[in-house]
């Protein structure tokens, strides 16, 4: 662990509290309800929880009203998809004003996008012979979608593995649904950019999620140098410590908020996703500074 790293580390241990800042539930590809991580991120005993649901505010009403129950801090938040430098790029919006009319006709444009990709992935997969449908994914969520709701790929990708076409998700990913692979579809997005602007409008501060899954750190300079950026994802599951080191020095560069989360979906099939709720956090003044 480099200097830099224990530095930061150890003035985040010095705060009170730690924060789980990237969180999904069932108003996305989670699979759980958002008061469920609350009550998680309680038992856990972390100071606060952030929802960051894809292209979704659905489930932070049900979470702020969580937060209040167990008395845990809950920072609204959503992750919305862009794309730059033909890579998807997820922006990590804080403390966005969920109720904002046209913040929520914005996401619900990128729904109908994402929507939009899913028919394609599906058509893909039949294309290499796999009897998958759209009806039999919504339906193997087990429950009516609400409107402002989204499917993404590990809803697809559960269904690949009812079907037997992959063993477990990470299979069925690795198969197809990453990026470069069979299936993958990658439709026209907003830019990292316009995102930031949206999320900035939203009265919210957008950090750039999870750099070390681009892999491109020329990329992720050029999003984080153009501007619009309040932070970045240092800390995430799939950040081992050469890529926390790296995006430390990055974000000390930019001037950047340094932000953390596990990227926790819950458990599909027994195996948790990126990470467990609680296993990835950074210290409560980093709160402090994304509201600032």
């Amino acid at each position: 662990m480099s200097e830099l790293v224990k530095e930061f580390e150890a003035a985040g241990a010095a705060s009170i509290g730690r924060c789980d800042l990237h969180t999904h539930t069932l108003a996305s590809d989670g699979m759980q309800p958002s008061a469920e991580n609350v009550r998680l991120a309680k038992e856990k005993g972390l100071a606060a929880v952030a929802i960051t649901d894809h292209d979704t505010v659905a489930g932070l009403a049900e979470a702020m009203k969580a937060g209040e129950q167990y008395g845990i801090t809950v920072v609204p938040g959503v992750e919305i998809s862009s794309r730059a430098g033909g890579k998807d790029i997820h922006v990590l919006g804080y403390h966005v004003d969920f109720r904002d009319e046209s913040f929520l006709r914005r996401l619900a444009e990128l729904r109908d996008t994402r929507a939009a990709r899913n028919e394609a992935i599906i058509e893909r997969l039949q294309g290499l012979g796999i009897e998958i449908t759209m009806e039999a994914v919504v339906r193997g969520i087990g429950r009516e979608l609400k409107p402002d709701e989204s499917v993404g790929r590990p809803h697809i990708a559960d269904e690949l593995v009812r079907l037997g076409a992959a063993s477990d998700m990470r299979d069925a990913f690795d198969k197809y649904l990453a990026e470069g692979k069979a299936a993958f579809v990658a439709p026209p997005r907003i830019s990292p950019g316009e995102a930031s602007r949206w999320i900035a409008e939203a009265k919210g501060k957008a950090v750039l999620a999870h750099p070390g899954l681009y892999g491109d750190d020329e990329l992720v300079r050029g999003i984080l140098g153009s501007g619009g950026f309040a932070g970045v994802e240092v800390y995430h599951s799939d950040h081992g410590p050469a890529e926390e080191e790296r995006y430390l020095e990055m974000a000390r560069e930019y001037g950047l908020l340094v932000t953390g989360g596990s990227d926790f979906h819950g458990a599909r099939g027994g195996v948790i996703f990126h990470g467990d709720l609680g296993s990835v956090t950074v210290g409560a003044d980093v709160l402090e500074q994304l509201k600032a």
